[in-house]
């Protein structure tokens, strides 16, 4: 059999294992609902506090870094949790220090950050596409645990999570995307070499972790062949690492609304209005 067609064959495979295995839609909802409602007490608490916390996200193409950070934001206040998902660095900011346009994206007190993707590019997809030189590479090693300690000792509540897929998992959320229409634009020529880069991308990652993950900022792997089980452990392991405690709010009464003083609205101009689609769908 061609090699092409036992990876095609292991991708189904794979996907209809862990379809069996996947934990049940109305367990996973009730739990994840619940931890959401955790994350917007701890929100709360870091408003009022004044924290700053940075939560990093890294791992391989489609391994469900995005849609965890969608269900971790669902319901918190944008202006206290925002996610920072830069582009490729323009031809001004290769020049800068390569930490430098990361800074600008740190938190302030009271806000919390997601990096989907981060500084670890360097030791990722830069590494192993030849995007930086060895000694980018290797200064990036030095200086890496250095800047994160640094964060640390300043008052940042760090947290960076790697989010490890199978080869074969990859291979068929790849070849879902690629079918359907709605989601094709979530693939890249880039993305595709993943799957040709496969051993030179887990060496770059096993290097990363041996010079990164630092006493002051460790890895935490979620294993997320299974998306459902990977969002409630990602988001569990959160919340137990952050001594948070809930804020006291004060009552909330909605005020009498008063009489009216003769206001008259004006004719309505249709012109000023969005026709009524929907409606037209029950004709």
């Amino acid at each position: 059999m061609a090699k092409s067609a036992k990876v095609r064959q292991s991708a189904k495979k794979s996907a209809k294992t862990t379809a069996s295995n996947r934990l049940p839609k109305k367990l996973y909802e009730e739990e994840l609902f619940r931890l959401q409602a955790e994350l917007v007490t701890m929100q709360e608490w870091v408003r009022t506090e004044g924290k700053r916390v940075v939560i990093i996200f890294e791992g391989r193409d489609a391994a469900g870094k995005g849609s965890t950070i969608k269900r971790v934001t669902q319901y918190l206040n944008p202006r206290v949790a925002r996610i920072a998902a830069l582009p490729a660095p323009s031809d001004r900011e290769r020049t800068q220090w390569y930490f430098q346009r990361y800074v600008d994206q740190l938190p302030a007190a009271g806000e919390i950050v997601l990096f989907d993707r981060s500084w670890y590019n360097r030791a990722g997809v830069e590494r192993v596409m030849g995007f930086c030189t060895n000694d980018e590479y290797h200064r990036f090693l030095h200086q890496c645990p250095i800047f994160e300690r640094m964060l640390v000792e300043d008052g940042v509540i760090l947290r960076k999570y790697w989010f490890s897929v199978s080869d074969s998992e990859q291979e068929a959320r790849f070849r879902s995307r690629l079918e359907d229409p709605m989601r094709r634009w979530k693939l890249s020529p880039m993305d595709l070499q993943s799957i040709t880069r496969w051993e030179e991308y887990s060496r770059a990652k096993d290097q990363m972790m041996v010079h990164t993950s630092i006493p002051e900022a460790r890895w935490s792997v979620v294993e997320s062949d299974d998306k459902r089980r990977a969002r409630l452990n990602m988001i569990q392991h959160l919340l137990s690492t952050i001594d948070y405690r809930e804020v006291i709010r004060l009552p909330l009464d909605l005020p009498p609304r008063p009489p009216s003083t003769g206001y008259v609205r004006p004719p309505r101009d249709p012109e000023d209005y969005v026709p009524n689609h929907a409606d037209t769908l029950l004709t």
